[in-house]
């Protein structure tokens, strides 16, 4: 009992420390051509997740919202209401799902590939900083694409909410575009985007901590891509849950 304490206690200090090492290691050179190789190795890992989740997660969202508005008269809500859910729940929550189930699995993968294979003891020895040098450049970019990736998920909400309420439930498009801004303005859009960063940001963290902690063999590798899933799942939707406890309470104020 005390050993796996102990183990989980160092785990958590060591994923600390590295937070803080890639902080300090934002400094000249920056790695851009290594950044922008994996924004796009990151954006075609999760670009069509990302849209294939945000399709059925809209529809169930506007249908269960219409089907309520449709019982108390207030049809012509819908609009507020799929702005107010592809906001605040929907782009968040499929950022969630998307950067830690395949986002943050393709970096574990590639960094614990590459540490199995000593390419990261090697450029220690070559007095290379790793963490600078793969670390920074791949917690950036899954922050980036995550920021990108919940603005896409939030207008396949809004436009796909449209053709479902118009179309198939017979709200008038009038009512649905005018009602989309009366719950949901800069402010939430804002929150959501902040929400989405910082889950790409931890989510990178994560990904990067377990590929470099990686011992053994290929074994070792997939089990540290299953632990990034987990370990992001929880990380991520604890920081939701506190992120939204924080919005729900400045915009009652």
């Amino acid at each position: 009992m005390n050993t796996t304490l102990d183990r989980a206690t160092r785990s958590v200090g060591e994923f600390y420390a590295l937070a803080m090492d890639s902080a300090s290691a934002l400094r000249r050179p920056f790695q851009w051509r290594e950044f922008l190789e994996q924004c796009w190795f990151i954006a075609r890992v999760s670009l069509l997740p990302t849209v294939l989740m945000s399709v059925p997660f809209t529809v169930l969202v506007v249908f269960t919202l219409n089907s309520l508005l449709g019982e108390i008269g207030a049809s012509d809500l819908s609009g507020a209401g799929a702005g107010l859910g592809a906001v605040t729940q929907i782009g968040p929550l499929v950022t969630v799902l998307v950067v830690a189930g395949a986002g943050a699995t393709a970096i574990t993968a590639d960094l614990g590939s590459r540490t199995i294979r000593e390419e990261v003891d090697a450029m220690r020895v070559l007095g290379i900083d790793p963490v600078q040098r793969l670390v920074l450049p791949r917690v950036l970019a899954s922050t980036v694409v995550a920021a990108l990736l919940n603005g896409a998920v939030c207008a396949i909400g809004l436009i796909g909410g449209f053709f479902f309420s118009v179309y198939l439930q017979n709200v008038t498009a009038g009512a649905y575009a005018s009602g989309i801004t009366l719950l949901v303005g800069l402010p939430e859009l804002l929150l959501s985007e902040v929400k989405a960063a910082l889950f790409g940001m931890i989510a990178g963290l994560i990904a990067c901590y377990r590929g470099l902690a990686v011992v053994g063999g290929p074994r070792s590798v997939g089990e540290a891509v299953n632990e990034t899933v987990v370990f992001s799942f929880v990380a991520l939707f604890l920081v939701n849950m506190l992120l939204t406890s924080v919005g729900v309470a400045l915009s009652g104020n």
